[in-house]
């Protein structure tokens, strides 16, 4: 089971809440965007894939995407699309009443365009549930890069680290 959390820990996928890290201060600032208006479309979208997670809407949260995904994680090594979705339904499954959510860490979100693909995002989030009555959360850092497609904002690689 642990593993499936350490796997998933990065978007998703996405938590290995059973390492308590305080939120600590921001020590810098996030970059000036490059482009604000892609910063705003990545932040929404990166918004919106975690309103699904949040919600626990496997269904949702996959059209983020894209079929070709590969997902790294530090502790849980590389994973494809329908690896990580079978996770986050699995992690879902067993945590129905845990509170199971990621909430991004306030400053830190970062978006550089990549020249004819997308965007790449950086950023910190938190991840907590419930576990013996008290809440478990750890704070991770996190880069997705987002692929422009037919007018589909589509993650293609995430890689997830610092657990």
């Amino acid at each position: 089971m642990k593993n499936w959390y350490a796997l998933l820990s990065g978007v998703a996928v996405l938590a290995a809440c059973a390492t308590t890290k305080p939120i600590a201060p921001v020590a810098a600032v996030a970059a000036k965007p490059i482009d604000a208006a892609l910063y705003r479309t990545i932040a929404r979208q990166d918004s919106l894939m975690f309103v699904a997670f949040n919600r626990h809407d496997v269904e949702r949260l996959q059209t983020f995407f894209a079929e070709d995904l590969e997902f790294y994680h530090d502790k849980g090594g590389l994973a494809n699309f329908q690896q990580t979705m079978q996770g986050f339904r699995n992690m879902f499954d067993q945590n129905k009443t845990t509170g199971l959510n990621r909430q991004l860490v306030p400053g830190t979100l970062e978006v550089f365009p990549i020249k004819g693909y997308g965007a790449v995002e950086t950023y910190q989030h938190r991840f907590c549930h419930v576990e013996n009555g008290k809440d478990d959360c750890g704070t991770f850092k996190n880069m997705m890069v987002w692929r422009l497609k037919d007018g589909q904002w589509k993650v293609t690689r995430v890689v997830s680290y610092d657990h």
